[in-house]
């Protein structure tokens, strides 16, 4: 098949952490599949583009066995939300002309994954014009999010908004959810078309954290960062408002006193607020560390001795996975999960972790310091969650998925 895939947010080769279509899309393409990408010029927790980039409005690369178009991204982007939206906007425009101009042939289907929202101007006209299916991702519920978390207040751009994301989901021959909840919102809510719908999650990388478990010295990584008697709560993620990682701090806060040291690892619009505040607190049981390549994530993630998924307490966020942790689970972590809804009853039906409530620091201590008396508790839902995510969340599984609701529609 040939693919053409629409994706503002595309990693570099040399980006830190990882992306779950950087990994779909090379597992298609080992399978001689021809994969084209079309994708922005600035990173979705940068604020302006890539050296290489300056001056530019269009350059072609090549990752792998796939093509790689990365098309213009204002450098306002994380000025504030005008910024941000024109960010959003710039890149409708250039990624639009990058797929009518600038690549040749014809491709059997047009696959867009939001957020953000607008990209599916560029993926429906593409599609229209090309004469071929367009696929759209709902990655996260918007513009529900930006409303919950307070990123967009204005009535005009909200009903503008919600007008878009119905047109996108009429004109989509497919609509991919990343969780269950989705699918159950766009049904009974948005009154989209059930058998439209299909299921393909975020998932756990197994090529990594496999090879990571018999070929990876953790007590010496320990020691090298001076953990060797601390319990160590890593955080992988973005630093931005859904994320509310003040809640961790205060946490941090109440915990002082022990050897209990939180590490986050990520970037984002809040980071530099959150470490002068971490200062403010005087917290030394707090540790930011800049994003680092993700076989390095996983490394950290091996030498902690739990994870956690946070985000602020809002309702939208009921419905969504957190990325990082099946990254968890296939590093046979337990979970402090502090996100209600799917989150919650994912690590529940795994046994592999425990809920925390959102924003409530105390609960969130005081289950911190149960699981640190229990370690053979850590270990068994470690055991657990690895299990569950190998049977059901399985990278390479779910890409072969996706791949074969693609080549049915392209037939259709």
């Amino acid at each position: 098949m040939r693919i053409l895939l629409l994706h503002q947010y595309f990693l570099e080769e040399d980006d830190p952490g990882g992306s779950r279509w950087n990994e779909i899309t090379k597992s298609w393409s080992a399978e001689e599949h021809e994969i084209t990408v079309i994708a922005g010029m600035v990173h979705p927790n940068g604020s302006e583009k890539r050296p290489e980039y300056k001056g530019s409005y269009f350059k072609k690369n090549r990752q792998g066995d796939v093509d790689v178009w990365r098309a213009h991204v204002s450098e306002k982007y994380n000025a504030g939300f005008i910024g941000r939206l024109w960010g959003y906007f710039s890149f409708v425009f250039s990624s639009l002309w990058v797929g009518l101009f600038k690549i040749s042939g014809k491709y059997d289907v047009v696959v867009v994954t939001s957020p953000p929202l607008f990209i599916g101007i560029s993926g429906y006209l593409i599609s229209r014009i090309k004469r071929v299916p367009m696929v759209f991702e709902i990655r996260d519920l918007w513009p529900e999010s930006a409303i919950d978390t307070g990123v967009v207040t204005n009535k005009l751009i909200i009903k503008l908004a919600y007008a878009l994301e119905a047109f996108i989901y009429r004109k989509a021959k497919l609509i991919n959810v990343l969780t269950p909840a989705f699918r159950k919102v766009l049904i009974e809510h948005k009154h989209v078309p059930a058998d439209k719908i299909i299921f393909i999650p975020n998932a756990a990388d197994f090529s990594l954290s496999d090879h990571l478990i018999n070929n990876f010295d953790v007590k010496n990584f320990r020691v090298e960062r001076g953990w060797t008697d601390k319990f160590v709560i890593t955080y992988v993620g973005a630093h931005g408002v859904a994320n509310h990682l003040d809640q961790i701090l205060e946490a941090a806060d109440l915990l002082r006193d022990t050897n209990i040291q939180f590490v986050l690892i990520g970037q984002g619009m809040q980071k530099k607020q959150l470490i002068s505040l971490s200062e403010q607190m005087n917290l030394s049981n707090v540790t930011f560390l800049d994003p680092v390549p993700k076989a390095d994530v996983f490394k950290y993630i091996f030498a902690s001795d739990m994870g956690a998924s946070v985000l602020k307490r809002v309702d939208t966020f009921k419905t969504v996975y957190s990325n990082k942790t099946f990254d968890y689970m296939a590093c046979k972590k337990p979970i402090f999960m502090a996100i209600d809804g799917v989150s919650r009853e994912l690590v529940e039906e795994a046994n592999a972790g425990i809920f925390v409530e959102p924003e409530r620091p105390r609960d969130f201590a005081d289950k911190v310091l149960y699981y640190q008396k229990n370690q053979e508790l850590i270990a068994r839902q470690g055991e657990a969650g690895y299990q569950f995510a190998k049977n059901n969340f399985d990278r390479k599984v779910l890409a072969n998925k996706y791949l074969v609701y693609l080549k049915g529609i392209k037939n259709v």
